[in-house]
Order: structure tokens, then C-alpha cells, then sequence
């Protein structure tokens, strides 16, 4: 049974993360029974509490857990649910696979860049959304489909986008 190896305080760089979510992240690994199998969920947790997964948070993850920031890295890396970038408070997928591009999705995330006044992977201005492509959502009956966050919005028209947009504002 793995416990968390004890490591010197994080401090901060000003500007940077602040100390109070790695202090909180300690607590969560430290309250763990055991740290064997357990870096997903604490990864989860970390990218939970921060947003996205720096480098910074990496190497505390791998220092309090005694193993190589590589691995740590890996899995980060591995599994498209972690992100090493900051992303919005909502995240919208507009999907770009065969039935919904033939339905029009292409022409939905255009009129989404133009609404939020980003490209594909940027966050808007304020914070609130972060768009992205993606490669198929598996609703290819409901095309063309935009996601956000974890609701599906199905047979989207570019006339109902303020709506949608704006249950999230």
C-alpha cells in the first residue's frame, strides 16, 4: 500500500497557479488510502480544481505520488478527457463527421467562430467558451449535432445558436 511521499511546499510564481488548489490537491492525495492506481482520479481531481493539467501540476501529481513525471505525462496524453491547455467554463463540439458535415456543420461552426468571434481550440474573450472540432459524436441521426459540455444538441440550425449560447451565459 502506496501512501503520498511528503514533498517541500509549492510555492507559486506570481501569476501563475494559485497555491491554494495544489494545498487542496494535497489534502485530496493525502486523504487517499492508497495512491496505487489511483493517478487518474487524482488527475481528475487536479484537472477538476485547476481547469487543465500543466506541467506544474504534473510534477507535483508525480512528486507526491514518487513516480516519473513521464508517466504522469502519459497518461495526460493518452486520454482525451485531459487537457494540458486552459479551456472555457463550456465546451462546445461541433461535429464535423460525414452525416453532420452533410447536414451542415461546417457551415454551424463558422457561424459559431463568427458569434464568438474565436477559431477552432481558443477561448472566447471572457472566459465562458472554448470550440472545438470534433471527429464524430455517434448521433448520426440527429446531424448535424453540437455538444456542450455533456448535452447533445441534435438537428442544430444556425438560427437557434443565440438560444443555445445563451442557456450558458
Amino acid at each position: 500500500m502506496t501512501k503520498p511521499h511528503e514533498i517541500d511546499v509549492y510555492e507559486p510564481v506570481e501569476g501563475e497557479l494559485p497555491k491554494e488548489k495544489f494545498d487542496e490537491l494535497e489534502a485530496f492525495i493525502n486523504s487517499l488510502e492508497s495512491t496505487d492506481g489511483a493517478l487518474i482520479e487524482i488527475l481528475h481531481k487536479a484537472q477538476n480544481l485547476f481547469g487543465y493539467l500543466p506541467r506544474d501540476v504534473q510534477l507535483f501529481v508525480a512528486r507526491k505520488l514518487g513516480i516519473p513525471g513521464a508517466e504522469v505525462f502519459g497518461v495526460v496524453s493518452f486520454y482525451s478527457y485531459f487537457t494540458t491547455e486552459p479551456r472555457g467554463k463550456h465546451t462546445i463540439s461541433v461535429c464535423m463527421g460525414t452525416a453532420c458535415f452533410v447536414r451542415g456543420s461546417d457551415k454551424i461552426l463558422e457561424k459559431l467562430k463568427e458569434k464568438l468571434q474565436v477559431q477552432v481550440n481558443e477561448i472566447t474573450e471572457d472566459g465562458l467558451f472554448t470550440l472545438k472540432d470534433i471527429r464524430c459524436v455517434g448521433a448520426c441521426g440527429l446531424a448535424p449535432v453540437i455538444m456542450i459540455d455533456d448535452k447533445v444538441y441534435g438537428r442544430v440550425k444556425e438560427e437557434e445558436l443565440d438560444g443555445i449560447l445563451d442557456t450558458y451565459r
